[in-house]
């Protein structure tokens, strides 16, 4: 199994995959000493420009994928991972593979390669901003005990926060990621397009998007909650509805939530 005999930092490492989370992940191993042998990506760019920050060789063809590596780290789309799974394999089956996803499960491994398991940090990550891993909460399943123990010493290697989690534990916390991201984020950019519509500026948003992030700190979301929806202040919520009458979608998910909100 990878690095049972050895320092944990000397494994020889394969990233299958270049965007925003495999870059930040292959950064953060890099800067804590792991030897990243190659990156894979089908673009030329992406797998260049990552396999230059971490000092390693890259490729664009899957028949070119190194052999000899001990673990193989997938990051990539999921149904990416399913279509290239057993090609990505093939010949390899003896290295420790895990992926990254949150939603796909560890029996994806399974029958194909003798040593598996997941490796998901839990965080948005895109190209443009660094991140703490520290600070990131990342979540192991492994094949067996001895893959389980090598996976919680890498995690521990960038994060404070490593736990072990099942796949269906990961389907629920990839869910709730999307509800407390991706949504969030998507109302975000609802509101931008709002305040444009009347010449303000989204900046404007920004202490109040840091007041409420900082509140769930400290309290529950539940009790964190104001607004008219909560109050379910017809009055102010009609006033809402009517400024949005030339936005039927926006209309819509503005009674669904502040619905939601009051029946919580």
């Amino acid at each position: 199994m990878a690095g049972s005999k050895r320092s944990i930092e000397d494994t020889p490492i394969v990233l299958v995959g270049a965007g925003n989370l495999a870059t930040h992940l292959g950064k953060a191993l890099y800067r804590k000493g792991f030897r990243i042998v190659q990156v894979y990506s089908r673009t030329e760019e992406a797998a260049r420009t990552l396999a230059q920050e971490v000092e390693a060789d890259y490729t664009t063809g899957l028949d070119a994928l190194a052999t000899d590596a001990r673990l193989y780290i997938v990051a990539l789309k999921d149904e990416a991972l399913l279509q290239l799974l057993p090609t990505l394999v093939n010949g390899r089956e003896q290295a420790l593979w895990v992926h990254t996803a949150g939603s796909v499960p560890m029996t994806v491994w399974q029958g194909r390669v003798e040593h598996y398991g997941v490796f998901y940090p839990m965080q948005t990550f895109s190209k443009q901003r660094e991140v703490d891993f520290r600070d990131i909460p990342v979540f192991v399943e492994a094949s067996g005990a001895e893959e389980e123990a090598f996976l919680m010493k890498l995690g521990h290697t960038l994060s404070q926060r490593v736990s072990v989690a099942t796949s269906e534990q990961r389907k629920s916390l990839h869910l709730a990621a999307v509800f407390a991201c991706n949504f969030t984020n998507h109302m975000y950019a609802l509101a931008d397009k709002l305040l444009q519509r009347y010449g303000l500026t989204f900046d404007a948003m920004l202490p109040l998007i840091d007041e409420t992030a900082r509140k769930v700190h400290t309290l529950s979301p539940t009790a964190a909650q104001t607004g008219p929806a909560v109050r379910y202040d017809r009055q102010v919520m009609q006033a809402h509805l009517d400024l949005l009458a030339d936005d039927p979608g926006m209309q819509h998910l503005y009674r669904l939530i502040s619905e939601s909100i009051h029946h919580e």
